[in-house]
């Protein structure tokens, strides 16, 4: 694709960046075949190469307007079109500078922008996150249906294994997880306590900067990544093998923070750093196969998929969240290690496709958000599962408002089948 950016931002980072990407896109429209707005709406500038061409025209000077605005509000920022896109099109990044610009051309209405302003101080603050669901959880059986549906059930807290290994590895609590679901970060700590590696959190460390970010205030999400540097740093001086991440957002978020921080000579090469350091949790346990198979009394190789008589194969259908297909290209490894712990796994049709939770979509695109879940519950139900997991919280509790069938992490999954295997 041909450019000719303003000279406002032609010499910029942003701009020259932009201006890279743009000249990847050869106009093929593969993309759209999998844009979930796209499906939904027909309309080309709710596509991936629709979107590119108002970015185009914003960078290069022309009119921007609401309508501009609108069409990129509504992206999911799901980067399937990443995952088909045969020039290898770094859309993503693209979507997040023309949604910046546009915002300081046109502006907010006084609603919008106050919706977006409490969006971008409650839900990074679990001081503020916390008491607020917790009310709604107490209040759940006075609330309307559609909205009572949103209210996740509150769960006790699991133990937390001691961290007792030589191998340790950092995780995040994250933001909203520990309200929401508690005890996956346990799960994982408890499944990597049995293969020899403590999961150790970070004072100070807290949330990713993803929900900032998505909302247009880059500079603020920027100072969340340098306060999780700083509380991570001395753990990997002293060794840390990694930082562990159990919802895909977070750890797609946190791939970024060498390049968000490059230009920051103070961290540039600690956020490296940190971006090579960071693994979902489906990642490692993957990679320690050979470790589970040895310490915990089942097999876990293809040649013996099934663990015995004694453990039921539960029928789970996996939906894998867009930031971890997608933006993570992580895939099939969730997968694997629940058929090889003696879980039979469902078909889920388009299971490439967004759930409708994104971020704050659901909140912002509710009728959106509400026709992709309808279409990803129908899917994720078509092969009459028992249950459905996930990898990533914010899925996990949208698809939870959607069907009465029980969702959970798929890490605490294999963790239910290693303490059956115990037995």
């Amino acid at each position: 694709m041909k450019t000719n950016l303003a000279e406002s931002i032609r010499d910029t980072p942003e701009g020259k960046e932009a201006d890279r990407i743009l000249r990847a896109c050869v106009h093929c429209g593969f993309c759209t075949a999998t844009c979930p707005t796209y499906q939904l709406l027909g309309d080309e500038l709710d596509g991936p190469r629709g979107r590119i061409y108002l970015i185009k025209e914003v960078l290069e000077g022309n009119q921007v307007s609401r309508k501009t605005q609108l069409h990129l509000d509504r992206c999911l920022t799901c980067r399937a079109c990443e995952t088909t896109c045969p020039s290898g099109v770094q859309y993503g990044r693209l979507v997040d500078i023309g949604r910046d610009i546009v915002e300081k051309h046109v502006g907010r209405s006084p609603l919008q922008a106050f919706k977006r302003a409490a969006l971008r101080a409650v839900i990074p603050d679990p001081r503020l996150f916390t008491p607020l669901l917790r009310l709604g959880q107490v209040l759940k059986p006075l609330l309307p249906g559609v909205l009572a549906r949103k209210v996740p059930a509150r769960q006790a807290r699991s133990a937390w294994p001691e961290p007792r290994h030589a191998r340790r590895m950092l995780v995040l609590d994250g933001c909203v997880q520990p309200a929401i679901a508690p005890n996956i970060n346990a799960a994982a700590a408890r499944v990597l306590d049995r293969i020899g590696i403590s999961l150790v959190r970070a004072r100070g460390a807290g949330c990713c900067g993803a929900v900032t970010f998505h909302l247009n205030d880059q500079t603020g999400a920027l100072d969340y990544m340098r306060g999780n540097i700083d509380a991570w740093w001395p753990h990997v001086d002293a060794g840390a093998e990694a930082i562990v991440m159990t919802a895909s957002g977070c750890a797609a978020m946190v791939r970024e923070y060498g390049h968000a921080l490059a230009h920051d000579p103070a961290y540039a090469e600690k956020a490296k750093r940190i971006s090579e350091l960071t693994r979902d949790v489906s990642e490692i346990l993957f990679d320690e196969r050979e470790a589970l198979t040895k310490q915990l009394g089942f097999s876990l190789s293809p040649e013996s998929s099934v663990p015995g008589p004694a453990l039921r194969a539960t029928k789970v259908a996996f939906h894998s969240p867009c930031t971890l297909q997608h933006a993570l290209q992580v895939r099939g490894k969730v997968e694997q290690l629940l058929r090889e712990a003696g879980f039979e796994l469902t078909a889920v049709p388009d299971s490439h496709l967004c759930c409708g939770s994104a971020g704050t979509y659901s909140i912002l695109q509710p009728e959106l958000s509400r026709q992709l879940l309808k279409n990803k519950v129908d899917a994720l139900r078509s092969g009459a599962p028992e249950l459905i997991a996930t990898a990533n919280v914010g899925c996990l509790a949208h698809i939870q408002s959607g069907t009465d069938l029980p969702v959970r992490h798929w890490v605490e999954l294999l963790l239910d089948r290693l303490a059956q295997s115990q037995h």
